[in-house]
C-alpha cells in the first residue's frame, strides 16, 4: 500500500513537470529565448528523473526471488545512470546551441506572457516540491525527498531565467546566451551528481556509522564486544554484517538467541535497515576469568 501511494505522488508530480517543460520549451522556441528553452530542457529532465523514481519504486516493490535473493533495488541505480547520461547529453546540446547563437545572434522577444509563464511554472514547481517533501516524510520515502530537492533546484534556475529576460528587455541580449550556458552547466552538474550518488551504492560504499552500530549491539545482554562491521545499500534499504563476541562457555542455543536479539534490536533502532547478518564468535578469556565467571 505504501508503494502505491508513493507512485501516485510521483505520477502526479510527473504530469505537472511535463506541463511546465512543455510551456517553457514551446514559448522559448516561439520567442527565441535561449535561457527559457534551456530551462524547459531542465524541467524535462526533472520529469525523466521522476519517471525513474516511479520505475524504481515499482521494481523495489517486487519481492526477492531465487535469482535475486537480495531483491531488485539495484535496477533503480542502473536506470538512474541512464538518466545521468541524458542529463549530460542535454547539457552539452544546450551549451552548444547557446555558443552557436554567439556566431548567429538573434534578439529574443520578451513579452509580458514570457514573465507570466516563468512565474506560473515557478508556482507549480513550488507546489510539487512542497507536496513531495511532505509526503516523503510521511511515507519515509527517500525517492520522494530526493525528487523534491531536484524539483526545488528548478525554481532557482527559473529565477535566473527571469533575470535574463529582464536584461534582454533592458537591451542586453547577450545575457540570455550567458544564462543558457549557465543552465547547461547546472544540467551537466546534476548528471554528474547522479553518477556520484549511484556509484556509492553500486560500489557497496559504507552507509552507516560502525561505532553507532557496535554501541547498539552492545546494549544486548551477553554481547561482550563486536567488530568487522560492514554496511551497504541505500539509506532506506541497508544490509548490515557484523561479528559479535560472546562468552566461549556459552551454550549454542543461548548464543543464537543473542544473535537474533542483536538483529532485531538494530532493525528497531536504525531506520532503513533491511537485513542484519550476525556472525557469532567466542570471546577468548583466561583461565582465571573463567573461574571467576563460573562462581
Amino acid at each position: 500500500m505504501k508503494y502505491k501511494q508513493i507512485i501516485k505522488v510521483l505520477a502526479f508530480a510527473l504530469s505537472l513537470n511535463l506541463v511546465v517543460a512543455f510551456a517553457k520549451l514551446v514559448y522559448g522556441h516561439l520567442t527565441g529565448s535561449i535561457s527559457m528553452k534551456a530551462d524547459g530542457f531542465h524541467s524535462l529532465m526533472d520529469g525523466a528523473s521522476t519517471t525513474v523514481g516511479i520505475l524504481g519504486i515499482w521494481v523495489a516493490s517486487r519481492p526477492p526471488d531465487e535469482s535475486h535473493p537480495y531483491g531488485h533495488r539495484k535496477h533503480e541505480q542502473f536506470a538512474s545512470l541512464f538518466i545521468a547520461g541524458l542529463l549530460l547529453i542535454t547539457g552539452f546540446e544546450v551549451a552548444r546551441g547557446a555558443i552557436q547563437s554567439i556566431y548567429e545572434p538573434s534578439i529574443p522577444r520578451v513579452t509580458s506572457l514570457s514573465f507570466a509563464i516563468m512565474l506560473g511554472t515557478m508556482a507549480v514547481n513550488l507546489f510539487v516540491t512542497t507536496l513531495e517533501s511532505r509526503k516523503g516524510k510521511e511515507y519515509n520515502s527517500q525517492i520522494l525527498i530526493a525528487d523534491s530537492l531536484h524539483t526545488r533546484s528548478d525554481i532557482f534556475v527559473s529565477i535566473g531565467v527571469i533575470c535574463s529576460l529582464i536584461a534582454v528587455k533592458a537591451g542586453y541580449p547577450m545575457i540570455d546566451v550567458v544564462a543558457g550556458i549557465v543552465i547547461a552547466l547546472i544540467i551537466a552538474k546534476a548528471g554528474l551528481d547522479v553518477v556520484r550518488e549511484v556509484s556509492f551504492t553500486l560500489l557497496d560504499a559504507s552507509v552507516l556509522d560502525t561505532d553507532m552500530l557496535c554501541g547498539i549491539a552492545m546494549e544486548i545482554e551477553g554481547v561482550e564486544d563486536c567488530h568487522n562491521i560492514r554496511t551497504r545499500g541505500t539509506a532506506d534499504n541497508v544490509y548490515v554484517d557484523l561479528h559479535v563476541l560472546v562468552r566461549e562457555d556459552m551454550h549454542m542455543d543461548e548464543a543464537h538467541c543473542i544473535a537474533h536479539a542483536v538483529e532485531n534490536h538494530i532493525k528497531e533502532k536504525v531506520e532503513g535497515v533491511k537485513d542484519v547478518m550476525v556472525h557469532l564468535e567466542p570471546e577468548i578469556i583466561s583461565g582465571k576469568d573463567k573461574s571467576e565467571r563460573r562462581q
